[in-house]
Order: C-alpha cells, then sequence, then structure tokens
C-alpha cells in the first residue's frame, strides 16, 4: 500500500507503486492532461516516475514556475532535436534554461546564422506537432560515455568523463534525438506550443576562450503565447531604451577597444554622474556614515589573509613592483578593515558606519561585457558598518527604510526584497547563523514588505538580503545589498573592546545602495528612455534666441538661471527657432525657452515643457524669477 499527501493534506493510496501520471489521472482527466511533472517530496521528477513509498506529492502543471523551467529546459532540447535533423553533422554540447528561456551550444562546421533560425524554428513547430513521446533512461557512466562517442558526440562524452565513474547518468530520449540530461522533462513533445528562437552568438566550449568557438542559440518559451507576446513587446520597448544607443545619441559615454570593459564619461554623462554620486553623499551625511578613501592597489599579503588571492584571482588584475606582486582592488572591504584596524576601538564606537565611492576592477570575461551595464572598471556605492551581534537587526532595518527613501526619489516605488541563508559550506556555529538570520528577517518583517527565502543561497561568511527594483517595462535589477559577516573581521584581525575589556571581533555589514554607479546610470537611462527627471538631468533648460536682436535677454536669463543653480545652455545659433526645438526635443531637454521681442520687452520668458512623449507643451507666459522658482521647486522635490 502506497499513500500520496496531495498538497491540500488528503490523502489517496494506491495497492501498488504508482506514477505521478497515473496519480494525476485517478485525480481527473483534465489534470493528468494539463501535468508536466511532479514534486516528489519536494524534488522535481518526471510524470513517469514511480512512486513506490509514502510521499507527499505535487501535480506541476503550466500555472507553476516549475512547470515554466520544464517548458523551457525540454524546449531547448527540441531545439537540439531539430538542429541534428536538419544538420545531421552539428554537434550537441549543453543547453540550460536562463532567465525567460533557453540556450543550446552547437559545434557545426559553420556558425548558423538568422536565416537558420527561421528554418530551425519551423522544424521544432513540425517535431513538437508529432507529440513523441519523451522517455527516460539510466546508464552506468562509462556505457554512456561509449554510447555518445559511438554516435560521433564528443562534447557529450566530454561531460560525461568528467562525472565520477560510479556514478550512473540519465538519458532522455524523442524521436531519434536522445541527449544526456538530469531532467524532468514534459511527458510529450506536443506540450511544447508556444516557442521562439531570438538570436545567435559565439560561446567558447566551457567558457574558455583557449577552446572552440561554438554557435549558441538562444531562445524563448511560454506557456501561454499571450505571455510570450508580452514579453516580445517588452524585448521591443527594451531596445527602444537600449542604454548604449541613448548613451550614444544624446552624447554621454562611449567605449572603444583600447579600454574593454571601461567608461569614457562625456561632459553631459559625467554631469549625471555627478548628481547621482553627490546625492547618496548626502545619504551618508544625513545617515551617520563617514566617506573614506583607500587605496587601488594592495600587496599581494593583503590578499592572501582576506581570501581573495586564492579564491577569486582570477577576476583580479594584478601587477608586480620591486619584486612585489599587488593587485587591483576588485572590492573595497578589505581597505575598510584596515582603516577600521588603524586605531584602538570600544564598543562605545559602535555601530561605525563607513562609506567609500570605491572604484574597483574586476577581470571580467569580454563575453560579459555589456556597455556601462557589466564592466571591468566600475565605482561602487560601498559602505560597511562595524557593529556587534545585538546591533544587525537595527541597522538592517534602518538600512531598508533608507533605500527604500532612495529608491523612490530615484523614481523606483516597486522593491523586490530576497533573504539568501546559509550554504551548506560555511563559517560560523549555527547560533551566530540562526541569529543574523533572524536579524535580517526581523528587519523586513518590521518594515512590513514582502520577502523571499532563498535557502542555501547566502555567502559562506554570512546571510544576506538582496533589493531589486523593478524598471518601467517590468524588468528587475538587482542593486542593493546587505550582507552579515562574521568572517572577514577575523581573518584580518580587527577587534573592539567589549564591556568586560574583552577584545572581540566586530560584526561586518557589507551594505550597498545602487551598486555599481555605472550600471545603475544605466538602469536609470533605460527606465526614462534618456530623459532623465529634471533634478538628473545634465542640462535642465535651454535658453534660445529668435534672432540676434535678443542675445543681450538670453545672456541675462542664462545668468539668473546660472545664479539659481539651474544648469542651463545658451543657444544663440542663427537658426530657425523651429530647428531649435526640434534638436533639443531629441536631447530630450526638460525646459526650452523661447526668447523672442515680446519676451525681452516684458521680463517674461516663454517655456515649453518636456512632455515625455518625444515632444512638450508650452506653458503661460511667466516673469523670469517666476520661472526660475518653479524649476528650483521641481528640482527640490526630485521631479
Amino acid at each position: 500500500m502506497v499513500s500520496i499527501t496531495l498538497p491540500d493534506n488528503s490523502v489517496r493510496q494506491f495497492d501498488s507503486p504508482v506514477s505521478v501520471a497515473a496519480v494525476a489521472a485517478s485525480i481527473g482527466t483534465g489534470l493528468a492532461k494539463a501535468a508536466l511533472a511532479g514534486k516528489v517530496d519536494g524534488k522535481l521528477v518526471d510524470t513517469s516516475f514511480v512512486i513506490a513509498q509514502d510521499a507527499k506529492l505535487a501535480i506541476v502543471t503550466d500555472k507553476d514556475a516549475d512547470g515554466l523551467d520544464v517548458i523551457r529546459h525540454s524546449t531547448a532540447h527540441l531545439l537540439a532535436y531539430a538542429v541534428k535533423t536538419l544538420f545531421p553533422d552539428a554537434q550537441v554540447t549543453i543547453g540550460p534554461v536562463i532567465e525567460n528561456g533557453f540556450y543550446y551550444d552547437f559545434s557545426y562546421k559553420r556558425p548558423f546564422t538568422p536565416e537558420d533560425l527561421a528554418i530551425i524554428e519551423k522544424k521544432m513547430a513540425e517535431l513538437a506537432k508529432l507529440d513523441t513521446p519523451v522517455t527516460r533512461e539510466v546508464l552506468p557512466r562509462d556505457e554512456a560515455v561509449a554510447y555518445f562517442k559511438g554516435i560521433g558526440e564528443a562534447y557529450k562524452a566530454e561531460i560525461i568523463e568528467s562525472i565520477p565513474a560510479d556514478q550512473d547518468v540519465s538519458l532522455y530520449t524523442e524521436g531519434t534525438f536522445t541527449d544526456l540530461c538530469r531532467g524532468p522533462h514534459v511527458p510529450s513533445t506536443g506540450k511544447l506550443k508556444v516557442f521562439k528562437l531570438m538570436k545567435v552568438a559565439g560561446a567558447y566550449w566551457r567558457g574558455d576562450s583557449k577552446n572552440e568557438m561554438l554557435t549558441r542559440i538562444y531562445g524563448t518559451a511560454w506557456a501561454k503565447k499571450e505571455d510570450q507576446e508580452q514579453y516580445l513587446t517588452m524585448l521591443e520597448e527594451a531596445e527602444k531604451r537600449d542604454h548604449r544607443k541613448i548613451g550614444k545619441l544624446l552624447d554621454l559615454f562611449h567605449m572603444q577597444e583600447e579600454a574593454p570593459g571601461m567608461v569614457f564619461w562625456h561632459p553631459k554623462g559625467w554631469m549625471i554622474w555627478q548628481q547621482v554620486e553627490q546625492y547618496l553623499r548626502q545619504v551618508y551625511v544625513d545617515n551617520g556614515y563617514q566617506e573614506i578613501r583607500c587605496p587601488m592597489i594592495l600587496n599581494r599579503s593583503l590578499w592572501e589573509r582576506s581570501g581573495h588571492w586564492e579564491n577569486y584571482k582570477d577576476s583580479m588584475f594584478t601587477t608586480e613592483s620591486e619584486k612585489h606582486d599587488y593587485a587591483i582592488k576588485p572590492m573595497n572591504c578589505p581597505g575598510h578593515i584596515q582603516v577600521f584596524n588603524s586605531d584602538l576601538r570600544s564598543y562605545r564606537d559602535l555601530p561605525l558606519r563607513y562609506g567609500e565611492f570605491g572604484s574597483c576592477h574586476r577581470n571580467e570575461s569580454s563575453g560579459a561585457l555589456h556597455g556601462i551595464m557589466r564592466v571591468r572598471g566600475f565605482v561602487q556605492d560601498d559602505g560597511h558598518i562595524f557593529c556587534t551581534e545585538d546591533q544587525i537587526q537595527k541597522e538592517c532595518l534602518d538600512f531598508t527604510k533608507l533605500l527604500q527613501e532612495v529608491y523612490a526619489d530615484f523614481g523606483f516605488i516597486e522593491i523586490i526584497y530576497k533573504l539568501s541563508t546559509r550554504p551548506e559550506k560555511r563559517v560560523g556555529s549555527d547560533e551566530v547563523w540562526d541569529k543574523s538570520e533572524k536579524a535580517l528577517a526581523d528587519s523586513l518583517n518590521v518594515c512590513g514588505v514582502a520577502w523571499e527565502e532563498l535557502k542555501g543561497e547566502g555567502a559562506f561568511y554570512g546571510p544576506k538580503i538582496e533589493y531589486s527594483l523593478k524598471d518601467a517595462v517590468g524588468r528587475v535589477w538587482q542593486c542593493g545589498t546587505m550582507q552579515v559577516d562574521f568572517n572577514t573581521p577575523n581573518r584580518l584581525g580587527a577587534e573592539y573592546i567589549d564591556e568586560t575589556s574583552t577584545k572581540k571581533p566586530p560584526v561586518m555589514l557589507h551594505r550597498a545602495i545602487v551598486g555599481s554607479l555605472e550600471r545603475f546610470i544605466g538602469i536609470l537611462i533605460e527606465n526614462y528612455t534618456g530623459a532623465l527627471p529634471l533634478w538628473l538631468a545634465p542640462v535642465q533648460v535651454v535658453a534660445m534666441n529668435v534672432t540676434e536682436h535678443q542675445d543681450a535677454y538670453v545672456a541675462e536669463a542664462t545668468q539668473a538661471l546660472k545664479a539659481a543653480g539651474i544648469r542651463v545652455h545658451a543657444d544663440l545659433r542663427n537658426e530657425k527657432i523651429s530647428y531649435k526645438i526640434r534638436e533639443y526635443s531629441v536631447q530630450k531637454v526638460p525646459y526650452l525657452l523661447v526668447l523672442g521681442d515680446k519676451e525681452k520687452e516684458a521680463g517674461t520668458v516663454t517655456a515649453r515643457v518636456r512632455d515625455g512623449k518625444g515632444g512638450g507643451e508650452s506653458l503661460p507666459v511667466m516673469p523670469l524669477n517666476e520661472f526660475i522658482s518653479r524649476v528650483k521647486a521641481e528640482i527640490s522635490a526630485k521631479i
């Protein structure tokens, strides 16, 4: 007798071992048809999986997040099946699920082209329509290696050879195509109805530039057609907002081959940078942070003590001088501890909050670089709080509230909160982990926000909160973090004197609000399609003459605006006023002042305000000083 407990706590009993599919059928024909997989005692399995003992079971359908992952994973295999059908000489490598879709890497005598994608996608649809069963078998490792070598799939054989010899592997077959995979998969190809191939790209085998360049085909797959259409519409909108295109259009920055992953900021782009940095600098002052500055290059001995030289060296830029090894810092933490260690600290000094706009460099692979969103050289609004265990919760609570205020000022209201808890490999006692995880969870609960727990995804030295914001087209960007660290202060000898005159290591809280300033500015550009809020706009007002007769008045108005702290540009060119208005509308300037003879004589301005639709609307004529007051009020209100 096998007892199956369902999510509603009802129990179904079967006389003998029973498959997930059979349990679904016993509940109803509708569920049997909709079943994509099962979750047995929390483990995701195929519908063909046989349950031989009492267990908890949830039937997974396309309404579940797990169901969508199964669809995408299975669609990756369908892609490989189609490629092998059309191009028998192609070799398959790996094909994982990624956010919103999947990809599969192929080795072929030539790169696949966008034209090939249409042919492959058509073949995928044909194979899906056949509703071919997807079956699973398990083989000993060596037998699986021999199988794939026998059919000429050298890459698959190499992957399997890296698995321990005593470990069995699972293979999935649909029609004439067999692939190595842990699974699970949909029961038949007919479950795969909504998918689209998106693009091709190059990718090195195993991510190593010394290996062969493969062709990577990206695709997306969904449970419902309307979901895919909504996603594709979002991608179209994201394409319009691409910060690289807008950065060039608005003359904000550029990048070039001589400095891969580094940003050349132009005057207007650097003005945006300065507004973000100076705003955050004031946040530091208002919230008890002391701003510091640490060296960019530190001796190897410090990186060895921190653990970075052993665990992070491949991502660090290193150099040598006078037979000593150095590294350009990839992060600011070790430097901040040196500042803490520079003096004797008492419990009365804690919490001690340091903040730095720290310039960091990481040797990211060239394939991972993406405009100013993913770079090698970047600046973090990095902060570290040295505190006692009892102070963790309050510091985390205060930081979450602060972060909410900052994001709101930048126009982001919706924040997603995730708490990553202890991994299997970690330092510190369970008691300390219990305390720190509870402190982080309690800080979120006190703020009254919903949050998701990511079990086992914390760092080895402590748990963390991730703060992600949602932009104007629904994309989610992880920006802020709050990490509890019991390990690094110990490794680098940080100590304070407690109430009993005993030396103790402080708890170190790593926190960032926006993270990389480069990336955050890229997010701002895309969120606002370049039309940044008035307080962030590099040029807030352009004052234009109609003819040369108003040049003196334009100069007078410009000077008054500058004196009020407003970023203004005077345009005295001998061009038609309609041409000027169109040019600055394209450049997304918030306010355009048209100053003709009437305005000159009356000391007024005719202002045109950006409307957010690529154009603008005229405001009633008003005195210059009234316009200045209006602009200053909007800047102060962060509009």
